[in-house]
């Protein structure tokens, strides 16, 4: 039962065909068989989760056919959800008790999915990689001495290793984009707006931090996506969508750039199986022409890095400062440096992200989507921050990090999707990337490539 994607589950309970109740006890099964070595998700059972399967058989049995009916979801440990202990990663928050939903678990519950658990995360969805001082480490399904990447790494193993066909992860700067592609499922990154959040925890990030679907297949993120999505007068950022541009869906104009106009080291496994996928599109008929975005001069991720600084020290500085060893030592060193940024440098990264949107806005006028790499290297061992090395190249722990934190800043969507395999049969993504307010022609092109790269793929059990 495990195996079934959202879309069946949703289709079969709602003509009758499956029972919610084995679909949830399938899944359940998974996880108590899997979950202890992988550590995806964290905060055990609740037992809200047996009234919320009830009230969804009494629902079908007064003729509601909800879109996401019985499908198992695990929720990221940093988006509330009523009556749970949501810590984001945090020994400050390990005995928090959420109070209300999040708009988007509202919209959840509503839509019919049943939540399993919640997905670890890096404290305050702050890292790279998934691991904190609550929980501890999450590993990568095919290997467990290596990382998912982060901070939605649980959210993404539980998603990769058939514990849930869907997950709800945030991303800030690749969160859920960049585990997703180290494990090998796919993670959407809406537009800023497209789906309400605003009851909850603050942002480090804020305007940057969007909720993310993170699934097996594209069909199954749109499911998702579709649930959660559109304007809440609780949220005065959220936006309406725009309805899905046939004219692009049927001859989308796409740039490839193989490292997104930057001057940035990538691995000769990643680049060659990117290479192969691009390939591929091409002789299935894609309009792919190579072109960079060119970014103004000395914008790059270290530009922008005061602002996540900045953020953690504004919310937790006066505890920090009260007792640092209750803060995971990665992030100790994130409020100290917000401490010490001044407010020119501040402005300064602020207009850095202003300048990356004014950039992909005017590259968008030439194109419909913009293609790179997810990462440039494969997952890497959890005891490390970064590879020490990529393309041969030593580099900072965030050199894993560099093609997904410039779409944050332009408010876009944007897309991973498997695409091949590197060393040791790694999983390596693709990113598609388009102008904001497009999500739906992103995903409509999203599951196109999708198909036309399934012959590069391993298949999924």
């Amino acid at each position: 039962m495990n195996t079934l994607d959202a879309q069946r589950i949703a289709a079969g309970v709602n003509r009758g065909e499956l029972d919610p109740a084995q679909v949830l006890a399938g899944f359940e099964q998974r996880i108590a068989l899997r979950n202890a070595q992988l550590n995806a998700i964290v905060g055990g059972r609740s037992e809200a989760l047996d009234a919320d399967l009830r009230h969804l058989q009494q629902r079908l049995a007064a003729g509601e056919r909800p879109p996401l009916a019985g499908v198992p979801i695990v929720v990221k440990d940093v988006i509330w959800v009523e009556g749970r202990r949501v810590t984001q990663g945090s020994r400050l928050f390990q005995d928090f008790i959420a109070p209300h939903d999040a708009i988007a678990v509202e919209r959840l519950r509503r839509a019919g999915a049943l939540i399993v658990g919640m997905g670890n995360t890096s404290e305050f969805a702050c890292k790279g990689l998934t691991t904190n001082r609550v929980y501890g480490v999450t590993r990568h399904p095919m290997d467990e001495r290596l990382t998912p990447g982060g901070s939605s790494g649980g959210c993404a193993v539980a998603v990769a290793d058939g514990m849930a066909p869907l997950a709800l992860g945030t991303d800030g700067g690749g969160s859920s984009r960049r585990p997703p592609a180290h494990v090998g499922v796919v993670g959407f990154k809406p537009s800023w707006g497209a789906v309400p959040d605003s009851i909850g925890f603050p942002h480090a990030f804020n305007g940057l931090q969007v909720i993310a679907p993170i699934a097996r297949h594209v069909g199954d993120a749109a499911l998702l996506f579709e649930a959660i999505a559109g304007a809440d007068r609780r949220d005065p950022d959220s936006v309406a969508l725009a309805a899905t541009d046939e004219r692009v869906v049927r001859r989308p104009r796409i740039a490839y750039s193989p490292r997104l106009g930057l001057d940035v080291p990538v691995d000769a496994d990643v680049e060659s199986a990117v290479h192969a996928a691009i390939a591929r599109l091409q002789q299935a008929g894609f309009d792919i022409e190579r072109a960079d975005p060119v970014w103004p001069a000395g914008v790059d991720e270290a530009a922008l890095s005061p602002l996540q600084h900045v953020g953690l020290a504004n919310l937790f500085g006066t505890a920090w400062r009260e007792d640092a060893a209750r803060f995971d030592p990665d992030i100790s060193r994130q409020i100290e440096r917000g401490m010490d940024w001044g407010g020119a440098q501040v402005a300064q990264a602020r207009e850095a992200g202003r300048q990356i949107a004014l950039t992909l806005a005017q590259f968008f006028t030439r194109f419909d989507f913009l293609v790179c790499p997810t990462t440039p290297c494969v997952a890497w061992p959890h005891d490390r921050l970064g590879p020490a090395t990529i393309g041969g190249v030593a580099v900072e722990p965030r050199g894993h990090a560099v093609f997904t934190p410039f779409i944050n800043h332009a408010m876009a969507p944007a897309i991973s999707l498997p695409c091949g395999t590197g060393r040791d049969g790694l999983p390596v993504g693709l990113q598609l990337i388009a102008a904001r307010g497009l999500d739906r022609t992103l995903l409509q092109v999203a599951a196109a490539i999708e198909q036309a790269l399934q012959p590069l793929l391993p298949e999924k059990d």
